[in-house]
């Protein structure tokens, strides 16, 4: 089995160097990865990114926001989390079997008299709390599993980042279950450093055989960098591969009470109505016009350029723009 360390902590990146891993390199062989994200937000493929992040809270606070290609709900990567990766032939893996792949995890802990356990479909927890979800992948006859760790993740990010504000979702996409999370090292005898434990793991992970490292050549980091580029840093696969959803929001600005019906496909508006205690004009010309638009950091230009104002008096672009986008 080969052994690979991303050299990056950007998250498009490492979703990048998974899927070129799975898809370009031999597949004659096995893999097994290490790797970390800066602050990010990972939504499982078949999620509305919408319904699953806190959108004001990401902006604020410069956090990432990622889709993977495996299921699963949405999870929050920082520098005290760790992901890991298997990349195998399906039939190494019968029935999609999660808990050989989370086994390693279990076993490294156990080294520092942390006691964990496999539960449920896919979860890792200590005294019944969540430190690990994992997910899978397969295609062509091979398989992708990768779970995140959270050693000594920042459990507020985690939370207030997934904390959706209040709004009414009505979608067909996969809902993250909310559990009550925990960090190992809030769990271990002694504080249990990232590279103690990324050893630990390496070790147990050789269980099955030797790892051998395996260095990236400079033709594998550019075309990992051209498949970031082209699809895992799009607004395109992140916000706009979601399903189609309607949406009913409501936000009391000083201009008055604006509440807001939308249907959204493909991450742009399909229809939206306004309802409220303000004043204004005509508001089904706003409507009209706002089809189409994408519901991404660039919103906010586009209403100023279709004159808010004139249709809601007193309330900004800008304010419009945070009701709809959270």
């Amino acid at each position: 089995m080969f052994y690979l360390e991303s050299p990056s902590r950007d998250p498009y990146f490492n979703l990048a160097l998974e899927e070129y891993v799975f898809e370009r390199m031999d597949k004659s062989k096995s893999y097994f990865m290490l790797w970390q994200n800066d602050n990010t937000i990972v939504v499982g493929k078949y999620q509305n990114t919408a319904e699953e992040i806190d959108q004001a809270y990401v902006d604020a606070h410069g956090i990432r926001v990622a889709r993977r290609l495996s299921g699963g709900g949405a999870v929050y990567h920082d520098k005290g989390n760790l992901n890991f990766t298997f990349i195998v032939d399906r039939a190494d893996a019968p029935g999609l079997n999660f808990k050989i792949f989370v086994e390693p995890v279990i076993q490294a802990l156990a080294r520092f008299g942390v006691h964990a356990a496999f539960t449920g479909r896919n979860d890792l927890t200590i005294d019944g709390l969540k430190f690990s979800g994992n997910a899978q992948y397969a295609r062509r006859g091979r398989l992708l599993h990768h779970g995140c760790i959270m050693l000594d993740s920042n459990l507020t990010s985690v939370a207030d980042a997934l904390r959706v504000k209040e709004a009414k979702f009505a979608s067909k996409a996969v809902k993250s279950v909310r559990s009550r999370v925990t960090t190992i090292n809030a769990h271990a005898p002694a504080p249990i450093s990232m590279e103690d434990f990324k050893g630990a793991l390496k070790e147990c992970a050789m269980a099955s055989g030797a790892l051998e490292p395996y260095t990236l050549t400079e033709e594998d980091l550019a075309a990992v960098r051209k498949l970031r580029d082209e699809k895992y840093a799009t607004w395109a696969w992140n916000y706009g591969c979601s399903p189609a959803y309607d949406m009913r929001r409501e936000m009391k600005f000083p201009a008055g009470l604006v509440t807001a019906h939308l249907s959204a496909e493909g991450g742009k508006i399909k229809a939206v109505r306004f309802y409220g205690d303000f004043f204004g004009g005509e508001l089904g010309e706003l409507e009209g016009a706002m089809a189409g638009l994408p519901l991404d950091e660039h919103l906010t230009d586009a209403l100023e350029a279709l004159r808010v104002g004139d249709y809601m008096s007193g309330i900004t672009a800008e304010e419009l723009s945070r009701l709809l986008r959270g």
